[in-house]
């Protein structure tokens, strides 16, 4: 009859190596490698006597073995792990449980291992500081800056945020505070010196001491040519200002008539979901990496990244719905939080999300590895038109001269058919029923940026055969013009669709 002890090991050998389970055929430098990496990392069991490919050869050895293991182990490692024996068809496998240890790095011969899957890898200097921060409960911010002094620290940039924290009112600061107790209040002084996260809030020069900290922004056409960027540096609240800037210079905008004098303006991405993205970047990013907090704006999305993944607590899938805030930096998020740039509830995602939502585009599409990513997408080119209106005039006849056979249409310009045009790219070919320069049409549109009005009005209009140039020998002559076809005035005929004049 089987043991329960059989049973284990069956299952064991069955299930095979993995992040909690080791085997190895003896014992030796590589087994008190993986004891290590297993207390470093979420613990686990070491069979000896077990070859890699779950072969059970077993262990040779005496009444003391057990004994000599755990005084070897205690030694090298300062573990002291459960061990114990297992039989299967009169072989012997030792089995030794190591937990998670509450002190870590555990090391062995001065170095630290973790598990990663099946692998035992040696950690790197950034790992055994993030380790011991987490064994001891701190966060990288939280400690001090042995190169840094008070003297690093800008006063102007600590009374800004005192008037910032009591407009909004989430912790209320006497305005004469000398700047040195505010520091200290709010624990941002450590054994007489400025925190990490002091340097990068308020210090006058934070890049004298993490170069890393920047956003780097640009402009891309396609995947790989940039056409231009920048690098914004300062402190974080300088960089998540200098992004936003960035934004306003680069992204399109429209107009939207509300019956109010004035116009309102819509962005081509909501500029609060931005914001949103860029502070959590600066926030949460793991500030041990060399990488940058990046922005990048492509033809059909805009990518914020920053360098870290989430944290283990969390998924990219939990972070969509109601959780916890697990701050990687907590003491930036303390006090960006009393700025007002940031919730303290874990609500930023559903905000990037309600905004997208409110501003008809796509749901922001979120990933994480060593990086978190946030893209916001456009909408498609493509929707219902709207209700039916009168028939035109037979006067929006295309002259001769300006017909357009498929055959002038440039194939880059070319797409599949069948696809049904927005409403204000309907009355884009309602307006050209005579020919019209570039700047007249983007004007109709209220658009600003040529290249966004070229590659989402002009360009699918040109390929679907739905409108011409009037020189199209001359693509790039300054006199060109474009004219709806008779297939795209026949489309709209279909549609019912009249001109509808650019309301003044």
């Amino acid at each position: 009859m089987a043991t329960a002890s059989d049973s284990l090991l069956r299952l064991l050998l069955r299930q095979g190596e993995s992040e909690t389970v080791e085997f190895k055929e003896s014992f030796g430098r590589e087994a008190l490698e993986t004891l290590c990496a297993f207390a470093n990392t979420n613990g686990g069991l070491l069979l000896i006597g077990i070859n890699d490919k779950g072969d059970i050869k077993g262990i040779p050895g005496g009444a003391n073995t057990l004994k000599d293991l755990a005084n070897q182990i205690a030694q090298t490692t300062g573990l002291h792990p459960s061990i114990k024996t297992m039989h299967s068809n009169n072989k012997r496998i030792i089995h030794i449980r190591v937990p998670k240890s509450r002190i870590r790095p555990v090391l062995y011969h001065g170095k630290a291992y973790s598990r990663s899957g099946s692998t035992t890898c040696r950690m790197g200097m950034d790992e055994i500081t993030k380790t011991v921060l987490t064994s001891v409960g701190m966060t990288w911010d939280e400690m001090p800056e042995v190169r840094a002094n008070i003297a690093d620290i800008s006063t102007t940039k600590i009374k800004a945020f005192i008037r910032m924290a009591n407009e909004q009112g989430r912790r209320p600061i006497p305005s004469r505070i000398n700047p040195l107790e505010l520091l200290h209040k709010l624990k941002l002084l450590r054994q007489g010196r400025p925190t990490r996260a002091a340097v990068l809030l308020f210090g006058k020069h934070p890049q004298d001491f993490y170069a890393q900290s920047i956003i780097k922004v640009g402009r891309f056409r396609g995947k790989t040519l940039v056409v231009d960027d920048r690098e914004i540096a300062g402190t974080l609240f300088d960089q998540i200002e200098g992004a936003m800037l960035y934004f306003r210079e680069k992204l399109d905008t429209r107009f939207e008539m509300t019956g109010m004098p004035q116009r309102k303006v819509v962005w081509e991405y909501p500029l609060d979901a931005l914001r949103e993205a860029v502070t959590n970047a600066v926030c949460h990013r793991e500030y041990m990496s060399t990488a940058q907090t990046q922005a990048r704006i492509y033809d059909h999305e805009l990518l914020v990244m920053n360098p870290g993944g989430l944290p283990t607590a969390l998924s990219v899938d939990s972070i969509k719905k109601a959780h916890h805030s697990v701050p990687r930096n907590r003491q930036i998020a303390e006090i960006l939080f009393y700025a007002g740039l940031i919730e303290a509830w874990g609500s930023g995602i559903e905000k990037m999300m309600d905004e997208c939502a409110n501003a008809g585009l796509p749901k922001p599409v979120f990933e994480s590895d060593q990086a978190f990513k946030v893209a916001f997408k456009k909408a498609a080119l493509t929707s219902t038109p709207q209700a039916p209106h009168k028939h035109p005039s037979s006067t929006d006849q295309v002259p001769t001269k300006y017909r357009l056979s498929t055959d002038q249409v440039p194939t880059k310009y070319r797409t599949s058919t069948g696809q049904v045009l927005r409403p204000e790219i309907w009355n884009l070919l309602a307006y050209c029923r005579r020919p019209k320069r570039i700047r007249q049409i983007m004007a109709h549109l209220g658009l600003s940026h040529k290249y966004t009005f070229t590659t989402n009005y002009l360009r699918p209009l040109l390929a679907q055969g739905l409108l011409a140039m009037t020189t199209p020998d001359s693509p790039r002559s300054p006199k060109q013009s474009y004219v709806a076809t008779p297939q795209g005035l026949t489309h709209l005929r279909k549609m019912n669709w009249v001109f509808r004049p650019k309301r003044r």
